[in-house]
């Protein structure tokens, strides 16, 4: 029927323009096509062209009612805000937590559709609420030294056989919007195999403040630290932190000036990790500083056992076109635990203590206070704003002030 239709709405446009006789000669000709009585062609013919009402369809009824969404808003602001098929990851380790920690209060039945729940369905629900997340940011990255010769450079395409152990390091400065005078930088620290984060921040971007840093979190890390890669900070690309490599029989590597993509693991991080939670302000006091690395240690439980990641495997390019293929969404727990050759068993049942009593929920609340404080602090600094006294001015210019009797 749909070939029969195609063909009469070809041949109506030449019907109606037609002589009688030609008309005669086009109905035996579609006739002899379809098969169709000439009385059937003639209306087919006639009807063609003629425009259909169309009638408006009533909306489907959601699959997902209210209060999966609202469960699923709740999850996914527990989670820090991530796409849809990151959260569909999580889901099927974090519904039964919460609802085991009482911080989910939905029956079975909901659980059952909140975990079938689709990761385009959830982007799409949550459109609204992702539409109102948009804060931007600046660089303060400086050049460091003469001593980047002696540093080999590593690009982004050289990581495929990385194994836990090897880092991407970075500073995020937090000026808000004024870089003048002292203030204080969040230093992260991403593996690339397994995507395990560890963050901290310092008073100012000074050397020693950044190497104490960098030796902190890489001895928090579930496994040895094998190589650093850096931008060309000169926090970074400085002897002190050079030596300390060599002792440690560690690869010290740095970036392609200018080439932010080099870092891509540890710069989605900065993003992900530290302003999606503490955002743009300036933060310069020692109250501040001691709340930004009470964030830090909290966050890390969310990010490492709770937040799934995804990493490129593959990556073609066909003319203008470029496909690529991730794989499935883990977190670093996971990733950490899946390794067999670099993490101990023991490291692998001291994360699994670690992880067992974890409620994200309650961690999340933690930071949202701390993070309430934390602006409190830093919008308490500017101090009230007033508007200026404007006296009016007289408009006898000749007027001498009145002198006291």
């Amino acid at each position: 029927m749909s070939e029969r239709r195609a063909v009469t709405k070809v041949i109506a446009i030449r019907y109606a323009r037609s002589e009688r006789a030609v008309k005669k000669q086009i109905l035996d000709e579609l006739c002899a096509t379809t098969g169709w009585h000439r009385d059937r062609a003639r209306k087919a013919l006639r009807t063609a062209l003629a425009l259909k009402p169309v009638r408006s369809r009533s909306p489907r009824p959601p699959l997902y009612g209210e209060p999966v969404i609202e469960a699923l808003r709740f999850c996914w602001a527990v989670q820090g805000t991530p796409c849809g098929r990151l959260l569909a990851a999580a889901l099927p380790d974090l519904v039964p937590r919460l609802r085991r920690c009482k911080e989910l209060r939905i029956d079975a039945g909901t659980a059952v559709q909140l975990l079938k729940i689709a990761p385009a369905t959830i982007d799409r629900r949550l459109k609204a609420d992702r539409a109102k997340l948009e804060p931007r940011g600046r660089s303060l990255t400086k050049p460091g030294t003469l001593l980047k010769d002696s540093i080999p450079m590593r690009t982004w395409a050289e990581w495929n056989d990385a194994v836990p152990g090897f880092v991407e390091i970075d500073l995020v400065g937090h000026e808000g919007g004024n870089n003048h005078g002292e203030f204080c930088f969040t230093l992260d620290i991403t593996d690339i195999a397994t995507g395990w984060t560890e963050t901290r921040s310092v008073k100012n971007k000074a050397q020693k403040w950044v190497f104490a840093a960098i030796k902190d979190a890489t001895a928090s890390f579930p496994f040895p630290v094998l190589g650093i890669d850096s931008d060309n900070g000169s926090e970074f690309i400085n002897w002190e932190l050079f030596r300390w490599c060599e002792q440690e029989k560690i690869t010290f590597t740095r970036s392609r000036a200018g080439n932010k993509n080099d870092g891509a693991h540890v710069e989605q991080k900065n993003w992900h990790i530290v302003r999606q939670t503490v955002g743009y302000h300036r933060y310069d006091t020692p109250g501040e500083l001691e709340l930004l690395n009470r964030i830090w240690a909290l966050q890390g439980l969310l990010t490492n056992h709770f937040a799934p990641q995804q990493k490129l495997i593959a990556k073609v390019r066909t003319g203008a076109k470029v496909s690529k293929k991730y794989d499935p969404p883990a977190t670093p727990y996971q990733r950490v635990l899946a390794d067999t050759g670099t993490v101990s068993k023991a490291t692998k049942a001291r994360l699994k203590r670690e992880n067992r009593p974890l409620n994200p929920a309650a961690i999340q609340r933690q930071i949202q206070a701390l993070s309430a404080e934390l602006l409190t602090l830093t919008t308490a600094k500017q101090g009230p704003k007033t508007r200026p006294v404007i006296r009016a001015k007289s408009n006898d210019s000749t007027k001498q002030p009145r002198r006291a009797s």
